[in-house]
């Protein structure tokens, strides 16, 4: 290879270095953006979920609501797919080989585009049997599947958004895609209104406008992507495959993806072993969960912008920095989740008002208790999405995998073998969290600690 292919200007040209400079004030500057567009995510769902339910009913309400949490699933897929690729991006930007990191980005983005060619024509082939799986009301199912048939159509969008701006926050630019997303969140809301109250397109209107805001931003954000960063592009060179660029591509992408759906699909398990306590533990829990998305999203955050952080250090061979970055990083996610959890813990009850009426007292005490019982072990979750982007961005992505089987395996079990015990009940299920973020935490720490002291 010659040299001025191996080594590229574009780092100091884009800004997005992170090998160089203060540690925890790149990460904080980088993770910021992540936090904002989460924020801006959660927001756009809130309203997004009004403009069906206000004027469209109960009915419409619910279609979208199970949709949801299919496309949800299907997202995690891609998202995980993407994040994986991004992660191998990263590595060969830190390194500051211009070509190899062309062919990842080649490679990736085949790899990933192909399987979620794949998901949309399964998905519209098995429309019937999902929707029989998910045991969807018998006259909810018209509403449902003209939602999702509209819908499905969009995640060859969510593919080139979530691809994109994972290849951007992997050269350390976190600005781009909140814009995009801004602009999709915001149109989408637009054409809600306009498409659902002015045209009167009903359900169908609805889904119109979510794939039309998300092929808005997919489109867009690729076109910006390949004009402004010309080196991203890969050259006539670059669009081949190695066995080993391919295999590296493969496990990362794969294995981070694999980790996303465990995630998902565990949250589903025990969204089941809840419904089982009737109506106010499920009301108690939709709540409480909407907090705790608010709540630990920059712990989160930050750990996503830790592993960019990482990768760049890893393929740059900064083992050094990658250590120190360690250190910085624990200490600054505890002290963001220590102060969550005080103000959760501290103001459960006035949370808990923000979305069920203050005369529901039943629904409010249980979500409060799950507040304090789960909210004040954030720190568990803090230092476990620390771990999740650390093993993702060093090129042991399994390891992610083992620890999200570690904490959902150990909730999951714990939940299902405590709630049905009468003195327990579903304290079992809120107390089987943090058990898990913990167990996991230390299988991560203590992996850690031997590839630190395994000789070399």
């Amino acid at each position: 290879m010659k040299d001025h292919e191996r080594h590229t200007p574009m780092k100091d040209a884009q800004k997005g270095d992170l090998t160089t400079g203060p540690i925890t004030g790149n990460i904080l500057f980088f993770a910021l953006p992540l936090m904002c567009g989460n924020l801006l995510q959660q927001m756009y769902n809130i309203a997004d979920t009004w403009v069906v339910g206000r004027f469209l009913g109960a009915d419409a309400l619910a279609a979208v609501g199970s949709s949801y949490t299919l496309m949800v699933f299907l997202t995690s897929v891609i998202l995980g797919l993407c994040m994986g690729g991004g992660a191998a991006v990263s590595m060969d930007y830190g390194s500051g080989c211009a070509d190899e990191m062309r062919r990842s980005i080649f490679l990736s983005f085949v790899l990933i585009a192909a399987i979620s060619l794949l998901l949309n024509v399964l998905v519209y082939v098995f429309i019937d049997p999902i929707l029989a799986l998910l045991r969807v009301p018998t006259d909810v199912v018209p509403l449902m599947k003209t939602y999702l048939l509209i819908i499905f159509a969009g995640i060859a969008a969510t593919f080139l958004y979530n691809y994109c701006a994972s290849v951007l926050r992997a050269i350390g630019n976190a600005v781009v895609p909140l814009l995009f997303l801004a602009v999709s969140a915001v149109l989408n809301v637009a054409l809600d209104l306009c498409f659902v109250i002015v045209l009167r397109l009903g359900i169908g209107g609805a889904a119109f406008a979510t794939v039309l805001a998300q092929f808005v931003s997919g489109i867009g954000i690729l076109l910006y992507t390949l004009l402004r960063f010309p080196d991203l592009r890969p050259k006539k060179d670059d669009c081949r495959c190695s066995r080993k660029a391919f295999g590296r591509i493969l496990n990362l992408s794969l294995m981070t993806c694999l980790q996303q759906s465990i995630m998902n699909f565990g949250i589903l398990m025990i969204q089941g072993l809840v419904n089982s306590f009737g109506t106010v533990i499920m009301a108690a829990f939709a709540a409480a969960v909407k907090i705790d998305s608010f709540a630990y999203m920059p712990v989160q955050d930050f750990g996503n912008a830790f592993s960019t952080f990482v990768a760049q250090n890893f393929g740059a061979g900064k083992s050094d920095r990658i250590r120190r970055g360690m250190r910085s990083a624990c200490c600054t996610s505890a002290v963001f989740s220590l102060v969550i959890s005080l103000l959760v813990v501290l103001f459960a009850k006035p949370l808990m008002s923000i979305f069920i009426d203050p005369s529901e007292t039943a629904i409010i005490a249980a979500g409060v208790t799950y507040l304090r019982i789960e909210g004040a072990c954030y720190l568990g979750i803090g230092i476990l999405f620390l771990l999740y982007g650390y093993y993702r961005a060093v090129n042991k992505p399994l390891m992610s995998v083992i620890l999200t089987v570690a904490s959902l395996g150990t909730r999951v079990a714990l939940a299902y073998v405590l709630a049905p015990l009468p003195t327990v009940g579903v304290i079992g299920i809120w107390a089987a969290i943090p058990i898990g973020w913990a167990l996991a935490d230390v299988i991560g720490i203590g992996y850690y600690a031997y590839l630190r002291a395994a000789p070399r």
